[in-house]
């Protein structure tokens, strides 16, 4: 279990993590939702023990990440955004060196190297030198590298981000996989990922979480919010400084739009079934994302 208590997190006046608590147990996939520059990453590393806090608390299963690092970060694998690979090795030297590094050695480490190669899906570029792997097949070697040691906690940020819809499906597919007997907490900007396999997201912005709950609890909230509406073409554009239109198609002379507000854009307005994206477009529409 991880145990979050008053977390926060500041860079002299910016306050980048503002007061988080909250909970996550065992056997289920969380997912951290939110623009770029919301807090997710850095919630993530200070979580991991690679950033300290301002205040507050982490524990991991009984031990602080602060007080107890050692204990902690046993129980952990971690793939950070930008997975820091030695593209001039194979997958398999490549989980050697990882492995060396968090203590396994000999026949234990090469059992778990097998292990993590078969369970991520990668036997048939195991020997191949990663700089020539697609990103999908990188990616799984930076998830890999994360369930050497068996950890019960693995934490990804951005895991998908870049990839193809296919790789992003397998790729999604694996982390549900992964997550029947451990802790999976996941980092996106990507709604299709939280939308497919967490099953508790925490909508976060400006550092602090705006809602929590699973998928259908969140999209219930949108319910008389979202609408189609359909307008003259030469309006389309005055409509969308408006509204958060979260999508428009063409017919019959006029443009149908899928907006998201509080109240019916018109009276010939027509009350839609929300989805987590319209959510998303509720929050963080017009939002200029940090880089």
């Amino acid at each position: 279990m991880i145990t979050v208590e008053h977390l926060t997190k500041c860079y002299g006046d910016f306050l980048a993590v503002d007061d988080l608590s909250f909970e996550i147990e065992e056997g289920h996939v969380y997912g951290f939702l939110g623009p770029n520059g919301a807090g997710k990453s850095t919630t993530m590393n200070i979580i991991t023990g690679c950033l300290s806090a301002t205040s507050g608390r982490v524990r991991i299963d009984g031990h602080d990440i602060f007080e107890e690092p050692g204990a902690a970060k046993r129980l952990i694998g971690y793939l950070p955004e930008q997975p820091p690979l030695y593209l001039n090795e194979t997958p398999v030297e490549y989980l050697r060196f990882v492995g060396e590094a968090k203590g396994l050695r000999g026949g234990a480490l090469e059992r778990q190297i097998a292990e993590v190669v078969e369970q991520t899906r990668l036997t048939g570029v195991r020997h191949r030198c990663i700089s020539a792997l697609s990103k999908g097949y990188r990616q799984r070697v930076g998830i890999a590298q994360a369930l050497l040691n068996e950890p019960e906690i693995l934490v990804l940020d951005e895991p998908t981000a870049g990839l193809d819809p296919k790789e992003r499906v397998r790729l999604r597919n694996l982390l549900a996989d992964l997550a029947k007997d451990r802790i999976v907490l996941l980092s996106t900007h990507i709604v299709s990922d939280v939308e497919s396999i967490a099953d508790r997201v925490f909508l976060m912005k400006q550092g602090a979480f705006v809602l929590e709950g699973t998928v259908a609890q969140l999209v219930e909230k949108m319910q008389g919010r979202v609408w189609e509406y359909a307008v003259p073409d030469h309006l389309v554009h005055r409509a969308e400084q408006e509204y958060a239109v979260a999508n428009l198609r063409h017919e019959g002379g006029q443009t149908v739009l899928r907006i998201v507000a509080d109240a019916p854009p018109g009276p010939e307005a027509r009350a839609c079934t929300p989805v987590l994206e319209d959510l998303y477009l509720y929050h963080f529409s017009g939002e200029t994302e940090a880089q």
